[in-house]
């Protein structure tokens, strides 16, 4: 197949349509900045002066979650006859994503005004427990990156036979460039466009699919089998639990990424954030219909009477690439070009939220927080730069080891879920949670996950969890819910020890000298934070009685010297 010039010039345009978006938005972010007073030049490029407008806080939180993991994963789950539709998850887990984010974790997040989500962990347990809690976050984050140039190269490779390598390196060449320039500003308004034309694209390329005179009719392939196995799919009772098991991964791993608090923390009141995580699962649930269809489409397709020809492309290995074939042999040239208008409006939204949310955290929580805390607003903007740059290049390099998408979508999603999810339950809505509890559960999780195996990376099982067998394509694989279980037993070890460590120190059993995370003085602080709060609480009220007992000369010496008294100990 020849070089797809007509193809090439209207890619050309998109890049240069959304570079000139980026470069835009970056004037404005430079235009704010020079309003923001000293010091909040960091918190304007990550956060964006927390006054994101409401509209482009919707566009860009459905962008990020919309990427082309999120576009091609889904055909290749529908296509696929070991799964089917009903195995093609994300649309439905991301709008609990969505609520369970608004109306329980938007509120604390915001309200503290934290940079990133893993500020309440540097806070509470300090900077080297954090540190590593940080790890995991940040591999997650190279991950997304990958699965999403993963996406467009197998896409552009198929549609405008262009090379798979240029394809990804021009790619990631344009989002770190507009990520460079302007921050969440770049990010957020190229998101706008980029949803539109992800938005508009899809839908246009479904009637020619459907349409098309190759494929039978797909509510007669539904539920039949035709052509390969229906593509609705089944959940047979002993899969029910690795239905559950991916369904759980997906829907709570979304609450342990940056990229989502980003968005959150960048509203300018939790009530807007809250608006906009509601919003956002609608538009979710309508784009996540199209890629659907593409894959029921393919489903229902005699290969052979195409120019595609046999074998199938579940034979030839090529189901993670069966959108851009459905649109290259199926619809025609003029319209397949506008399809890969999606696939890259929607690599390009999430890659750059991915480039970000890791520089958010490396440069907040690590160089800022640890390294370099006098480093002045220049300087933090060159680091953020220096992130952006580094992590993209990371992320660049590992597209070529694996071309599944579901591969980095999983593998990413799945520390996430098992590691991140119940630490940042537990110190967002546990006073309990300590740093030994933390360090329990960190270290369960990563061993049990590891222990469990991961067929997709073929890392054999050594724990075979009830169910453990070999799959369809040969592979042990675990039907047991054992990341939720992994996740459950992970969250209940932090509670657990963090509550076994409160007591050994209060009760003595434990020197204080070798409490290093100092909760016995942390929890003294709290304590004589709290009595200040309710003295001056009461010695302010007008009609209170208490605040007549407060009043009394002998009642205020005593309450002072009482405080003196925990303020004495605690130095002691």
């Amino acid at each position: 197949m020849a070089l797809n010039v007509p193809g090439l010039v209207v890619m050309a345009v998109f890049y240069l349509l959304i570079l000139g978006t980026g470069i835009w938005a970056s004037m404005r972010s430079r235009k704010e900045e020079k309003k923001c007073p000293p010091g909040d030049g960091m918190e304007m490029t990550l956060l964006a002066g927390r006054n994101i407008n409401l509209l482009v806080g919707i566009f860009t939180l459905t962008a990020t979650w919309v990427g082309g993991g999120f576009i091609l994963g889904i055909a290749e789950a529908t296509y696929n006859p070991t799964l089917g539709a009903v195995w093609a998850l994300m649309p439905v887990p991301y709008v609990l994503t969505f609520f369970l984010g608004g109306f329980f974790f938007a509120k604390p997040m915001r309200e503290n005004k934290y940079v990133t989500m893993m500020d309440p962990f540097q806070k509470k347990y300090g900077n080297v427990l954090a540190t590593a809690l940080i790890f995991p976050a940040l591999v997650a984050d190279v991950l997304w990156v990958a699965r999403t140039l993963v996406s467009l190269g197998g896409t552009m490779s198929v549609i405008l036979d262009l090379s798979y390598v240029y394809s990804i390196v021009i790619s990631s060449v344009v989002a770190i460039i507009y990520t460079l320039l302007g921050g969440l500003y770049s990010v957020a308004y190229t998101d706008v466009i980029q949803l539109i034309l992800i938005f508009v694209s899809l839908w246009v390329c479904v009637p020619f699919l459907l349409t098309n005179p190759h494929s039978v009719d797909i509510s007669l392939t539904a539920y039949n089998q035709t052509f390969q196995a229906p593509w609705v799919g089944t959940v047979e009772l002993d899969e029910a639990g690795k239905w559950f098991d991916d369904f759980m991964l997906l829907a709570l791993g979304g609450l342990a990424y940056q990229a989502f608090y980003q968005r959150i923390l960048s509203a300018s009141t939790y009530q807007q954030a809250q608006v906009t995580c509601f919003a956002s699962s609608a538009f979710c649930l309508v784009l996540g219909i199209p890629s659907i269809l593409v894959g029921a489409v393919a489903a229902s397709t005699d290969w052979n009477s195409t120019s595609y020809g046999l074998p199938t492309p579940y034979e030839r290995d090529q189901v993670g690439s069966i959108l851009p074939i459905a649109l290259q042999y199926l619809t025609p040239p003029y319209i397949s070009v506008i399809g890969i208008g999606a696939v890259a409006a929607a690599v390009m939204s999430s890659m750059d939220s991915a480039l970000l949310s890791s520089a958010s955290l490396f440069s907040s929580n690590i160089y800022k927080n640890i390294i370099r805390k006098q480093a002045s607003d220049r300087e933090m903007q060159w680091v953020i730069r220096i992130s952006v740059v580094v992590v993209g290049l990371a992320g660049t390099g590992l597209t070529f080891l694996d071309s599944s998408v579901l591969v980095f979508w999983l593998v990413g999603v799945d520390m996430s879920y098992t590691i991140m999810f119940p630490q940042l339950v537990c110190i967002l809505f546990f006073k309990v949670s300590n740093g030994y509890g933390a360090t329990v559960g960190f270290l369960m999780g990563i061993v049990l996950r590891l222990m469990s195996g991961e067929p997709l990376i073929g890392l054999p099982p050594i724990i075979k969890f009830p169910g453990c067998r070999l799959d369809a394509e040969g592979k042990m694989t675990q039907y047991f819910p054992f990341r939720t279980a992994i996740m459950v037993i992970s969250l209940l070890s932090i509670l657990l020890f963090s509550w076994l460590m409160s007591v050994v120190f209060k009760k003595g059993v434990l020197s204080e000298k070798w409490d290093i995370f100092k909760i016995k003085r942390l929890e003294e602080n709290k304590g004589r934070r709290h009595f200040k709060h309710f003295y001056h609480r009461m010695s302010s009220s007008i009609v209170s009685p208490a605040s007549v007992l407060l009043r009394l000369p002998f009642t205020h010496t005593c309450f002072q010297t009482y405080l003196k008294g925990l303020q004495v100990k605690h130095f002691s």
